[in-house]
C-alpha cells in the first residue's frame, strides 16, 4: 500500500512552497534575513513545517535509519518528474562494478551520440544513492537536453577516504572508454554533483586533466572544499538551514579513518597547490545561506588565479540542498533550470 503519512507530508509542503507570494508573506511574519540576504519565503516555510512536524534530522538517527530518511526526505520535495527514457546500467569503480543509472532526455532519444554528464550524487559521503538524486537527474537531463549518467559509488564509513573519489574516477575512465554504450558524444563530456558530490566532481575533473582523458565542462554545485579550516558562513549558518554542524561533523568523522589528511587535495579542492593543464572549464554555484557557501566560492577564486575558465554564481536566497527541491516552491526549480541551462550551453 501506499505510505499515506508520506503521501499527505509531501502534499503539504507542495501546498504550502507554492502559496502565492503574497500569501506566503503574510504566514511569515519576520522574513530572515542575514549577511543583507533574505531567505526564501518558500524555504522559511518549508523549514517550519519541518520544525512543526518533527520530522527528525538525518544526522539525529542511527545509520541504518539515517539512510532511508534522507531519500524519503528528497523525494517529498522532489516530486516527480518527467524523463523521457531511463536504463539501469553497471559501470566500473575502482574495486568493482557500481550501479548507475543512465538518464535520456526527450530531444536525445534516437539522436546521434549526446552530450553526457557523469553527476555524483551529495550526502556528506555517508548517504545518499541513485534513489535520492533521482528527481534531480530527472529534471537536470530534460532542462539541460545533456544526459545524466548517475553513479553510486561506495560510502562511507564502511569505504573512507579514498574510496569515493577512487570509485568516480573509475566510473568517469568507464564512461571515457565505453561512451558508444551508453550513446555518449566523447567530444562533450561533463562531470558535476552537489555538496560531497561537487567536491568529488572537482576532483575527477583533475584526475581526467592529470590522465589526459577528454572533459569539457565540470559542474560544481555548493561543493564542501575544505576540512582545515572553518569557514564565516560554517559558523553563520550552522543550525536552522537545513544542513548543520552535527551532520557535517558527523560526515567528516566517518568520510576519514584515524591518521587521515585531511588536507590532501583530493578531500580538500582548497588546499590544491597544482593543478594540470586543460583542467576543463567550471561552473560552480553556491547558495546564501549555506554554511559551505565560502569554501565553494573560495575554490572558485582559487580555479580563476590558476587560470581555469570558471564561472561562479551565488543564489542568495537558497539553502544548502535546493538542487533537490526540483518538486515544490518557485524559486528551487528556477534555480536548477538555470543550472541546467549553463550545462546545456557549455556542451552544445
Amino acid at each position: 500500500m501506499p505510505d499515506i503519512r508520506f503521501a499527505i507530508e509531501a502534499s503539504l509542503i507542495k501546498l504550502v512552497m507554492g502559496l502565492p507570494p503574497r500569501v506566503q508573506r503574510v504566514l511569515v511574519r519576520r522574513p530572515v534575513v542575514l549577511e543583507g540576504q533574505q531567505l526564501a519565503l518558500e524555504f522559511q516555510l518549508m523549514l517550519g513545517l519541518q520544525r512543526l512536524s518533527r520530522i527528525p534530522g538525518v544526522e539525529t538517527l542511527p545509520l541504518a535509519k539515517a539512510r532511508p530518511a534522507l531519500v524519503r526526505q528528497a523525494q517529498l520535495v522532489g516530486g516527480k518528474q518527467p524523463i523521457a527514457a531511463l536504463r539501469d546500467v553497471e559501470v566500473d569503480g575502482a574495486e568493482g562494478p557500481l550501479k548507475a543509472r543512465l538518464y535520456t532526455p526527450t530531444e536525445r532519444v534516437g539522436a546521434v551520440p549526446a552530450p553526457t554528464l557523469l553527476f555524483i550524487h551529495g550526502g556528506g559521503w555517508m548517504y545518499g544513492d541513485l534513489e535520492s538524486h533521482d528527481a534531480e537527474c530527472r529534471f537536470l537531463a530534460e532542462a539541460s537536453g545533456v544526459q545524466v549518467l548517475a553513479i553510486d559509488y561506495r560510502l562511507s564509513p564502511e569505504h573512507p577516504f579514498p574510496a569515493a573519489v577512487e570509485d568516480c574516477r573509475a566510473a568517469y575512465r568507464w564512461l571515457v572508454e565505453h561512451a558508444d554504450e551508453v550513446n555518449a558524444d566523447p567530444a562533450r563530456l561533463a562531470v558535476g554533483g552537489d555538496s560531497a558530490g561537487g567536491a568529488m566532481a572537482a576532483a575527477t575533473a583533475v584526475y581526467a586533466a592529470e590522465q589526459g582523458l577528454p572533459l569539457a565542462f565540470q559542474l560544481l554545485v555548493y561543493p564542501g572544499t575544505d576540512f582545515v579550516d572553518r569557514t564565516p558562513s560554517r559558523k553563520a549558518f550552522a543550525e536552522g538551514f537545513f544542513l548543520t554542524e552535527l551532520f557535517m561533523t558527523g560526515a567528516e568523522e566517518a568520510y576519514f579513518a584515524p591518521g587521515a589528511d585531511k588536507g590532501h587535495p583530493d578531500a580538500s579542492a582548497l588546499r590544491r597547490v597544482d593543478f594540470p593543464e586543460n583542467l576543463a572549464p567550471a561552473f560552480l554555484a553556491t547558495a546564501g545561506f549555506d554554511p559551505l557557501r565560502d569554501e565553494g566560492e573560495a575554490y572558485a577564486k582559487l580555479l580563476a588565479e590558476k587560470g581555469v575558465p570558471v564561472e561562479l554564481v551565488r543564489y542568495p536566497a537558497m539553502i544548502h540542498g535546493f538542487m533537490n527541491s526540483v518538486g515544490v516552491g518557485r524559486e528551487a526549480p528556477a534555480n536548477v533550470r538555470e543550472i541546467a541551462g549553463k550545462l546545456r550551453a557549455a556542451l552544445a
